[in-house]
Protein backbone atom coordinates (compact mmCIF):
# COMPACT_ATOMS: atom_id res chain seq x y z
CA UNK A 1 0.00 0.00 0.00
CA UNK A 2 1.27 3.57 -0.64
CA UNK A 3 0.97 6.18 2.39
CA UNK A 4 1.54 9.69 2.60
CA UNK A 5 2.88 10.38 5.81
CA UNK A 6 2.87 14.24 7.18
CA UNK A 7 4.26 15.38 10.41
CA UNK A 8 4.87 18.53 12.62
CA UNK A 9 8.74 17.26 13.09
CA UNK A 10 11.32 14.94 11.85
CA UNK A 11 10.53 11.50 13.65
CA UNK A 12 14.57 10.89 14.24
CA UNK A 13 16.63 11.62 16.78
CA UNK A 14 14.11 9.96 19.34
CA UNK A 15 14.19 13.10 21.77
CA UNK A 16 9.82 13.04 22.10
CA UNK A 17 7.23 10.98 22.34
CA UNK A 18 5.98 11.83 19.18
CA UNK A 19 9.43 11.27 17.44
CA UNK A 20 9.45 8.06 19.15
CA UNK A 21 6.20 6.82 17.85
CA UNK A 22 6.47 8.10 14.51
CA UNK A 23 10.08 5.86 14.30
CA UNK A 24 8.83 2.64 15.63
CA UNK A 25 5.99 2.59 13.64
CA UNK A 26 7.80 3.32 10.22
CA UNK A 27 10.48 0.85 11.05
CA UNK A 28 7.41 -2.02 11.49
CA UNK A 29 5.64 -1.31 8.71
CA UNK A 30 8.28 -0.54 6.63
CA UNK A 31 7.97 -3.90 4.73
CA UNK A 32 4.24 -4.06 4.57
CA UNK A 33 3.83 -0.52 2.89
CA UNK A 34 5.75 2.20 0.95
CA UNK A 35 5.66 5.31 2.70
CA UNK A 36 6.81 8.79 1.86
CA UNK A 37 7.22 11.11 4.61
CA UNK A 38 6.73 14.80 4.39
CA UNK A 39 7.98 16.09 7.79
CA UNK A 40 8.80 19.70 9.15
CA UNK A 41 12.02 20.54 10.88
CA UNK A 42 13.21 23.74 12.85
CA UNK A 43 16.62 23.76 11.75
CA UNK A 44 18.61 22.78 8.62
CA UNK A 45 21.26 21.06 10.66
CA UNK A 46 18.20 18.79 11.00
CA UNK A 47 18.37 17.14 7.48
CA UNK A 48 21.20 15.01 8.98
CA UNK A 49 18.96 12.65 9.88
CA UNK A 50 17.30 12.09 6.77
CA UNK A 51 19.03 9.01 5.55
CA UNK A 52 18.03 6.91 9.36
CA UNK A 53 14.45 7.46 7.99
CA UNK A 54 15.22 6.89 4.28
CA UNK A 55 16.27 3.18 5.41
CA UNK A 56 12.04 2.80 6.09
CA UNK A 57 10.81 5.42 3.53
CA UNK A 58 10.47 5.16 -0.06
CA UNK A 59 11.11 9.13 -0.06
CA UNK A 60 11.69 11.61 2.98
CA UNK A 61 11.19 15.24 2.32
CA UNK A 62 11.85 18.05 4.69
CA UNK A 63 10.31 21.65 5.09
CA UNK A 64 11.46 24.37 7.24
CA UNK A 65 9.38 25.99 9.82
CA UNK A 66 10.40 28.81 12.27
CA UNK A 67 13.57 28.04 14.42
CA UNK A 68 11.20 29.81 17.55
CA UNK A 69 7.58 29.52 17.82
CA UNK A 70 7.19 33.02 19.38
CA UNK A 71 7.96 35.13 16.36
CA UNK A 72 6.54 38.40 15.81
CA UNK A 73 4.92 36.90 12.35
CA UNK A 74 3.13 34.05 14.02
CA UNK A 75 1.91 35.96 16.81
CA UNK A 76 0.54 38.53 14.40
CA UNK A 77 -0.76 35.77 11.79
CA UNK A 78 -2.54 34.30 14.66
CA UNK A 79 -4.27 37.59 15.87
CA UNK A 80 -5.58 37.97 12.52
CA UNK A 81 -6.60 34.51 11.89
CA UNK A 82 -9.24 32.12 12.53
CA UNK A 83 -6.77 28.85 13.26
CA UNK A 84 -4.70 29.02 16.50
CA UNK A 85 -1.19 29.79 17.19
CA UNK A 86 -0.26 25.72 17.02
CA UNK A 87 -1.75 25.65 13.49
CA UNK A 88 -0.21 28.63 12.71
CA UNK A 89 3.04 27.88 14.21
CA UNK A 90 3.21 24.90 12.34
CA UNK A 91 1.55 25.98 9.10
CA UNK A 92 4.13 25.93 5.95
CA UNK A 93 2.69 27.38 2.50
CA UNK A 94 5.14 25.11 1.01
CA UNK A 95 3.75 21.75 2.19
CA UNK A 96 0.25 22.41 0.38
CA UNK A 97 1.91 22.84 -2.92
CA UNK A 98 4.72 20.07 -2.66
CA UNK A 99 1.63 17.45 -1.03
CA UNK A 100 -0.65 19.04 -4.64
CA UNK A 101 2.24 17.72 -6.66
CA UNK A 102 3.02 14.44 -5.09
CA UNK A 103 -0.47 13.67 -5.37
CA UNK A 104 -0.99 14.44 -8.90
CA UNK A 105 2.07 12.97 -9.57
CA UNK A 106 1.38 9.96 -7.75
CA UNK A 107 -1.20 7.42 -7.15
CA UNK A 108 -1.46 7.19 -3.06
CA UNK A 109 -3.65 5.01 -1.22
CA UNK A 110 -4.01 6.64 2.00
CA UNK A 111 -3.15 10.23 3.94
CA UNK A 112 -1.51 9.78 7.25
CA UNK A 113 -1.64 12.94 8.88
CA UNK A 114 -0.25 12.93 12.77
CA UNK A 115 -1.67 15.45 14.74
CA UNK A 116 -4.48 17.66 13.59
CA UNK A 117 -2.39 20.79 12.92
CA UNK A 118 -0.72 19.03 10.24
CA UNK A 119 -4.23 18.59 8.12
CA UNK A 120 -4.50 22.51 6.84
CA UNK A 121 -1.55 21.35 4.37
CA UNK A 122 -3.97 18.76 2.79
CA UNK A 123 -5.51 19.91 -0.36
CA UNK A 124 -9.21 18.82 -0.93
CA UNK A 125 -8.69 14.87 -2.24
CA UNK A 126 -10.83 11.46 -2.47
CA UNK A 127 -7.66 9.95 -0.62
CA UNK A 128 -8.75 8.46 2.89
CA UNK A 129 -7.09 10.72 5.27
CA UNK A 130 -6.34 9.28 8.63
CA UNK A 131 -5.54 11.37 11.23
CA UNK A 132 -3.80 10.33 14.72
CA UNK A 133 -4.06 12.50 17.79
CA UNK A 134 -1.31 11.69 19.98
CA UNK A 135 -3.13 13.94 22.55
CA UNK A 136 -6.16 16.47 22.95
CA UNK A 137 -4.32 19.33 22.59
CA UNK A 138 -6.83 21.72 24.34
CA UNK A 139 -6.93 20.14 27.32
CA UNK A 140 -3.43 20.40 28.05
CA UNK A 141 -3.55 23.97 27.37
CA UNK A 142 -6.88 24.50 29.29
CA UNK A 143 -4.96 23.01 32.93
CA UNK A 144 -2.28 25.19 31.85
CA UNK A 145 -4.60 28.21 31.42
CA UNK A 146 -5.98 27.84 35.15
CA UNK A 147 -2.92 28.79 36.81
CA UNK A 148 -1.79 31.25 34.28
CA UNK A 149 -1.54 34.99 35.18
CA UNK A 150 -4.89 37.31 34.42
CA UNK A 151 -3.50 38.65 31.02
CA UNK A 152 -1.62 35.50 29.67
CA UNK A 153 -5.22 33.54 30.85
CA UNK A 154 -7.19 35.97 28.63
CA UNK A 155 -4.98 34.98 25.71
CA UNK A 156 -4.91 31.47 26.27
CA UNK A 157 -8.65 31.59 26.40
CA UNK A 158 -9.09 32.75 23.16
CA UNK A 159 -6.23 30.62 21.63
CA UNK A 160 -7.81 27.60 23.37
CA UNK A 161 -11.09 28.38 21.73
CA UNK A 162 -9.65 28.71 18.16
CA UNK A 163 -7.35 24.47 19.05
CA UNK A 164 -11.15 23.53 20.06
CA UNK A 165 -13.01 24.43 17.33
CA UNK A 166 -10.28 23.06 14.92
CA UNK A 167 -9.44 20.18 16.57
CA UNK A 168 -13.13 18.67 16.47
CA UNK A 169 -13.34 19.89 12.74
CA UNK A 170 -10.82 17.64 11.57
CA UNK A 171 -11.87 15.23 13.83
CA UNK A 172 -15.03 15.55 11.59
CA UNK A 173 -13.10 15.30 8.47
CA UNK A 174 -11.00 12.02 8.70
CA UNK A 175 -11.87 9.12 7.60
CA UNK A 176 -10.30 7.46 10.18
CA UNK A 177 -9.47 9.16 13.83
CA UNK A 178 -6.73 7.25 15.96
CA UNK A 179 -6.51 8.17 19.53
CA UNK A 180 -3.64 6.78 21.76
CA UNK A 181 -6.19 4.73 24.69
CA UNK A 182 -9.96 3.80 25.02
CA UNK A 183 -9.92 7.23 27.71
CA UNK A 184 -9.34 9.30 25.13
CA UNK A 185 -11.79 7.28 22.25
CA UNK A 186 -14.93 7.48 25.21
CA UNK A 187 -14.17 11.34 25.27
CA UNK A 188 -13.61 12.64 21.64
CA UNK A 189 -16.84 10.09 21.03
CA UNK A 190 -19.22 12.10 23.11
CA UNK A 191 -17.11 14.99 21.61
CA UNK A 192 -18.61 14.06 18.27
CA UNK A 193 -21.61 12.00 18.97
CA UNK A 194 -20.25 8.73 17.73
CA UNK A 195 -17.17 6.83 18.65
CA UNK A 196 -17.60 5.05 15.34
CA UNK A 197 -14.84 6.09 13.07
CA UNK A 198 -12.27 6.05 16.27
CA UNK A 199 -9.85 3.22 16.64
CA UNK A 200 -7.18 2.90 19.81
CA UNK A 201 -3.74 2.71 18.63
CA UNK A 202 -1.65 2.87 21.79
CA UNK A 203 2.33 4.18 22.37
CA UNK A 204 4.48 1.23 22.25
CA UNK A 205 7.51 0.58 23.74
CA UNK A 206 10.82 -1.52 22.36
CA UNK A 207 10.93 -4.04 25.10
CA UNK A 208 14.13 -6.00 23.62
CA UNK A 209 16.23 -2.56 23.02
CA UNK A 210 15.36 -1.70 27.00
CA UNK A 211 16.12 -5.44 27.53
CA UNK A 212 19.90 -5.06 25.98
CA UNK A 213 21.10 -2.83 28.96
CA UNK A 214 21.94 -3.92 32.94
CA UNK A 215 20.72 -1.89 35.28
CA UNK A 216 23.18 -0.22 37.49
CA UNK A 217 21.65 1.99 40.41
CA UNK A 218 23.37 4.44 42.71
CA UNK A 219 24.37 4.25 46.31
CA UNK A 220 22.27 6.91 47.30
CA UNK A 221 18.39 5.98 46.14
CA UNK A 222 17.44 8.19 43.19
CA UNK A 223 14.34 9.82 42.37
CA UNK A 224 13.67 10.41 38.42
CA UNK A 225 11.57 12.39 36.37
CA UNK A 226 11.64 11.74 32.90
CA UNK A 227 9.94 14.24 30.14
CA UNK A 228 10.15 16.46 27.55
CA UNK A 229 9.68 20.39 28.49
CA UNK A 230 7.94 21.88 25.30
CA UNK A 231 4.95 19.76 26.86
CA UNK A 232 3.01 22.37 29.21
CA UNK A 233 1.87 18.93 31.58
CA UNK A 234 5.38 18.08 31.76
CA UNK A 235 6.68 21.54 33.41
CA UNK A 236 3.92 21.55 35.53
CA UNK A 237 4.69 17.90 36.82
CA UNK A 238 8.02 18.55 37.78
CA UNK A 239 7.09 21.67 39.36
CA UNK A 240 5.29 19.64 41.02
CA UNK A 241 7.59 17.06 41.82
CA UNK A 242 10.39 19.61 43.33
CA UNK A 243 8.16 21.96 44.92
CA UNK A 244 5.89 19.83 46.72
CA UNK A 245 6.43 15.85 46.55
CA UNK A 246 10.65 15.93 46.57
CA UNK A 247 10.61 18.31 49.84
CA UNK A 248 8.30 15.44 51.97
CA UNK A 249 11.16 12.57 50.70
CA UNK A 250 14.40 14.37 50.84
CA UNK A 251 13.22 15.00 54.61
CA UNK A 252 12.64 11.18 55.61
CA UNK A 253 15.00 9.56 53.16
CA UNK A 254 18.16 12.53 53.79
CA UNK A 255 20.24 10.75 51.73
CA UNK A 256 18.20 11.19 48.38
CA UNK A 257 18.87 12.38 45.13
CA UNK A 258 16.43 13.78 42.46
CA UNK A 259 17.50 13.32 38.87
CA UNK A 260 15.13 15.34 36.35
CA UNK A 261 15.71 13.88 32.96
CA UNK A 262 14.03 15.53 29.21
CA UNK A 263 14.32 17.61 26.23
CA UNK A 264 14.59 21.32 26.61
CA UNK A 265 14.54 21.99 30.07
CA UNK A 266 13.35 25.58 30.38
CA UNK A 267 15.06 27.97 32.78
CA UNK A 268 12.81 27.04 35.61
CA UNK A 269 13.86 23.80 35.59
CA UNK A 270 17.42 24.40 35.25
CA UNK A 271 17.61 26.74 38.41
CA UNK A 272 15.94 23.60 40.76
CA UNK A 273 19.60 22.22 40.71
CA UNK A 274 21.30 25.38 41.12
CA UNK A 275 18.93 26.20 44.91
CA UNK A 276 18.73 22.42 45.54
CA UNK A 277 22.48 20.37 45.43
CA UNK A 278 20.33 16.93 45.49
CA UNK A 279 18.87 17.88 42.66
CA UNK A 280 20.63 16.45 39.55
CA UNK A 281 19.29 18.42 35.92
CA UNK A 282 20.77 16.14 32.75
CA UNK A 283 18.42 17.55 29.96
CA UNK A 284 18.67 15.77 27.00
CA UNK A 285 20.72 12.28 27.30
CA UNK A 286 22.47 10.61 24.92
CA UNK A 287 20.93 6.90 25.83
CA UNK A 288 17.16 7.14 27.67
CA UNK A 289 18.21 3.71 29.09
CA UNK A 290 21.17 5.35 31.43
CA UNK A 291 17.95 6.87 33.28
CA UNK A 292 15.76 4.21 33.64
CA UNK A 293 18.12 1.79 34.12
CA UNK A 294 20.17 4.29 36.60
CA UNK A 295 17.24 5.26 39.53
CA UNK A 296 15.30 3.58 41.88
CA UNK A 297 11.89 4.87 40.98
CA UNK A 298 10.04 6.91 38.26
CA UNK A 299 8.30 9.60 39.75
CA UNK A 300 5.09 10.98 37.71
CA UNK A 301 2.72 13.75 39.25
CA UNK A 302 0.83 14.49 35.46
CA UNK A 303 -2.39 16.27 35.96
CA UNK A 304 -3.37 17.09 32.81
CA UNK A 305 -3.30 15.70 28.72
CA UNK A 306 -4.41 12.88 27.50
CA UNK A 307 -2.98 10.41 25.59
CA UNK A 308 -0.39 7.06 26.91
CA UNK A 309 2.67 8.33 28.05
CA UNK A 310 6.27 6.98 27.10
CA UNK A 311 8.16 7.05 30.79
CA UNK A 312 5.62 4.68 31.88
CA UNK A 313 5.98 2.00 29.80
CA UNK A 314 9.31 2.92 29.04
CA UNK A 315 10.01 2.37 32.98
CA UNK A 316 8.49 -0.55 33.06
CA UNK A 317 10.38 -1.99 30.28
CA UNK A 318 13.50 -1.28 31.64
CA UNK A 319 12.13 -2.47 35.36
CA UNK A 320 12.02 0.51 37.34
CA UNK A 321 9.52 0.74 39.56
CA UNK A 322 6.46 3.48 39.22
CA UNK A 323 4.85 6.13 41.58
CA UNK A 324 2.36 8.17 39.65
CA UNK A 325 -0.76 9.97 39.31
CA UNK A 326 -4.11 8.34 37.93
CA UNK A 327 -3.91 10.41 35.24
CA UNK A 328 -0.29 9.73 34.19
CA UNK A 329 -0.95 6.06 33.92
CA UNK A 330 -4.75 6.69 32.24
CA UNK A 331 -5.49 4.34 29.75
CA UNK A 332 -2.69 1.88 30.14
CA UNK A 333 -5.30 -0.48 32.38
CA UNK A 334 -2.49 -0.91 35.18
CA UNK A 335 -3.20 -1.88 38.60
CA UNK A 336 -1.98 -0.20 41.98
CA UNK A 337 0.20 -2.22 43.74
CA UNK A 338 0.43 -4.49 40.79
CA UNK A 339 2.04 -2.88 37.70
CA UNK A 340 2.65 0.76 39.54
CA UNK A 341 2.03 2.70 42.16
CA UNK A 342 -0.64 5.51 42.49
CA UNK A 343 -1.45 8.56 44.80
CA UNK A 344 -3.19 11.69 43.15
CA UNK A 345 -1.81 14.12 46.43
CA UNK A 346 2.02 15.70 47.16
CA UNK A 347 1.67 13.60 50.60
CA UNK A 348 0.30 10.29 49.26
CA UNK A 349 2.96 10.02 46.24
CA UNK A 350 6.03 10.77 49.17
CA UNK A 351 4.88 8.06 51.12
CA UNK A 352 4.89 5.77 48.49
CA UNK A 353 8.21 7.06 47.01
CA UNK A 354 9.92 6.63 50.67
CA UNK A 355 7.81 3.32 51.41
CA UNK A 356 9.42 1.98 47.70
CA UNK A 357 12.90 2.66 48.55
CA UNK A 358 12.40 1.12 52.21
CA UNK A 359 11.29 -2.27 50.91
CA UNK A 360 13.53 -3.65 47.91
CA UNK A 361 11.04 -6.82 47.63
CA UNK A 362 8.20 -4.29 46.47
CA UNK A 363 10.69 -3.13 44.02
CA UNK A 364 11.26 -6.39 42.45
CA UNK A 365 7.42 -7.07 42.40
CA UNK A 366 6.60 -4.09 40.67
CA UNK A 367 10.03 -4.63 38.08
CA UNK A 368 8.69 -7.93 37.41
CA UNK A 369 5.30 -7.41 36.78
CA UNK A 370 5.70 -3.93 35.17
CA UNK A 371 8.50 -6.05 32.40
CA UNK A 372 5.94 -8.90 31.72
CA UNK A 373 3.06 -6.43 31.38
CA UNK A 374 4.53 -3.93 28.78
CA UNK A 375 5.97 -7.16 27.04
CA UNK A 376 2.43 -8.69 25.98
CA UNK A 377 0.39 -5.66 25.57
CA UNK A 378 2.52 -2.24 24.50
CA UNK A 379 5.47 -3.78 22.30
CA UNK A 380 5.76 -2.14 18.72
CA UNK A 381 5.47 -5.19 16.79
CA UNK A 382 1.86 -6.00 18.53
CA UNK A 383 1.13 -1.98 18.43
CA UNK A 384 2.03 -2.05 14.65
CA UNK A 385 0.05 -4.93 13.67
CA UNK A 386 -3.04 -2.53 14.62
CA UNK A 387 -2.67 -0.25 12.75
CA UNK A 388 -1.24 -2.45 9.71
CA UNK A 389 -5.17 -3.42 9.83
CA UNK A 390 -6.80 -0.37 10.10
CA UNK A 391 -4.81 0.62 6.66
CA UNK A 392 -5.86 -2.12 4.91
CA UNK A 393 -9.30 -1.24 6.15
CA UNK A 394 -9.42 1.68 5.00
CA UNK A 395 -6.52 2.01 2.39
CA UNK A 396 -8.07 -0.56 0.10
CA UNK A 397 -11.42 0.89 -0.26
CA UNK A 398 -11.50 2.56 -4.17
CA UNK A 399 -11.75 5.90 -3.91
CA UNK A 400 -12.41 8.44 -6.87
Amino acid sequence: MKILMLTPYLPYPLLSGGQIRTYNLLKKLADKHEVTLFALIKDHNEKKYIPELEKYCAKVQVFKRSSKPFTVSNIFRTAISTFPFLVIRNHVPEVIDAVKQELGENHYDLIHAETFYMMPHIPQTSIPTLLVEQTIEYLGYESYAKKAPRFVKWLLTMDIKKIKRWERHYWKQSKKLIVMSEEDKKFIGKELGSDEKIEVVANGVDTAWFEEKKRITPKNPTLLSVGTFKWLPNVEAVDFLVKKVWPLVAKRIPKSRLWIVGNAPTKEVISFQERDPSITVSGTIPDIRDAFKGAHVLVAPVFSGKGTRYKILEAMASGTPIVATTTAVEGLDVKHGMHVLTSDSAPGMADLVVTLLQDPELQKKLAKNGKLFVKNKYDWAIISEKLDTIYQTIGSKKHD
